[in-house]
């Protein structure tokens, strides 16, 4: 090969004379027997030239290759290592519906945790048999008789059976794990638009609605007995003069409403002024005095029974031990003046936090601290929702068609 080479080099040097001599004409001539001369030299030619050509060409590549690998492998890891940083414990999932539609609840099928669905505004149900690696949208024919745009608020599953409500008013009921939906009918008297529904047995559910009535029901929904005995404003009417401040203001609706594992209820006025809860047997809801200066948020149950409360503006609390109390102190959290909407628990030792512009927070001590978790800084949405299924399971739903599911 270096024989060949040298050839090579001897030729185009004789064919390049002195630069003060040449002729235009000279010029030409030689330029075409330069690309003669390269053209011979194409890589057929040049590899079955001779052996010696081809030991050395091995040679030239074994020695790149050793040059090249050490590089691309030294790269490698650290390209992995900055896409596991930008992902952490959690990954989006693109799903197949308009850009603006939020997603505002999700189940699985207690039987099998890879078939689940997913809620939200503009009429949006999707279907899961993947464990929420993809989705795909579903039609449910009963709820598309009307000519209404429905709102599915929230989904619950108990065995095969399964529920569904949304506004304008409207419950589905399956008993074949979601296979088929039939609506049930709602009495046109229904106070409020229906905002949660638990399946707490076979044919049974709990439903609320965002005005604080709280109905069940023990034969496929066909009956509704209503569990509160006053509306939250007569009982506001009642309880005024005791001191709840903010009860004036009270627009006669519910901002947010949860439900602990044992049926208890915690719910934060339409202005955030105080909060209500409500535990099974009793008559009415009970108002409380918020313990903050700035408006509640949100508010929910801990692992251990406990509360959480939310307060605009990114603040997060915590109530003093467990139970229904007012007592609550404050946590210093990262949330970079954004707010933080929910709080979901793993465990009882780990929760997340999600809030606004993309807001992640992780606690592994019941909530005493909390670090940012940087998975969903590039994500232009709100984050509404956080629901574990388990502690292998979870997800993150947002605005603009935004899920994140819990890679753990």
């Amino acid at each position: 090969m270096a024989k060949n080479l040298l050839q090579v080099s001897e030729q185009l040097l004789i064919l390049k004379p002195p630069s003060s001599t040449i002729t235009n004409q000279q010029k030409q001539k030689q330029k075409q027997k330069q690309i003669q001369i390269q053209s011979c030299l194409n890589r057929r030619q040049f590899i079955s030239q001779t052996n010696m050509g081809m030991a050395a060409s091995s040679v030239s590549i074994s020695l790149l290759l050793r040059l090249l690998v050490p590089a691309a492998a030294a790269a490698k890891p650290q390209q992995r290592e900055d896409e596991e940083d930008s992902l952490s414990d959690w990954e989006r999932v693109y799903l197949p519906i308009d850009p603006g539609v939020v997603l505002l609840d999700i189940a699985f099928v207690p039987d099998d945790f890879n078939h689940g669905f997913v809620l939200g505004t503009r009429q949006t149900i999707l279907e899961t048999k993947n464990g929420g690696n993809t989705w795909v949208p579903r039609s449910i024919p009963s709820a598309e008789d009307e000519d209404f745009n429905y709102r599915f608020n929230s989904i619950s599953f108990n065995g095969k059976e399964g529920w569904i409500v949304g506004k304008p008013a409207i419950l589905l009921y399956t008993s074949d794990a979601g296979d088929t939906w039939e609506r049930i009918p709602l009495s046109s008297q229904l106070p409020g638009d229906m905002v949660y529904i638990k399946a707490t047995g076979e044919k049974s559910a709990e439903m609320v609605t965002d005005q604080g009535a709280i109905y069940v029901t023990s034969n496929r929904g066909y009956n509704w007995r209503a569990a509160v005995q006053e509306t939250v404003s007569a009982t506001l009417n009642r309880t005024v003069s005791s001191g709840i401040s903010g009860a004036s203001y009270y627009t006669g609706t519910f901002n947010t409403v949860n439900r602990s594992p044992d049926g208890r209820y915690v719910a934060v006025s339409s202005r955030g002024n105080f909060y209500l809860t409500w535990e099974p047997g009793q008559p009415f809801w009970q108002p409380h005095n918020r313990a903050v200066a700035r408006r509640i948020q949100n508010m929910g149950w801990r692992a251990d029974g406990g509360l959480w409360l939310l307060v605009r503006g990114g603040g997060l609390y915590l109530s003093k031990g467990t139970g229904v109390t007012e007592e609550f102190e404050e946590v210093s959290v990262q949330s970079r003046g954004f707010g933080i909407l929910d709080i979901g628990y793993r465990s009882e030792e780990e929760a997340w936090a999600a809030g606004g512009s993309g807001i992640l927070l992780r606690t592994t001590n019941g909530g005493k601290t909390w670090t940012r978790d940087k998975a969903a800084d590039n994500i232009a949405a709100n984050l509404y929702s956080v629901k574990f299924i388990n502690d292998r399971k979870g997800f993150v739903l947002g605005n603009d068609g935004v899920l994140l599911r819990y890679l753990g």
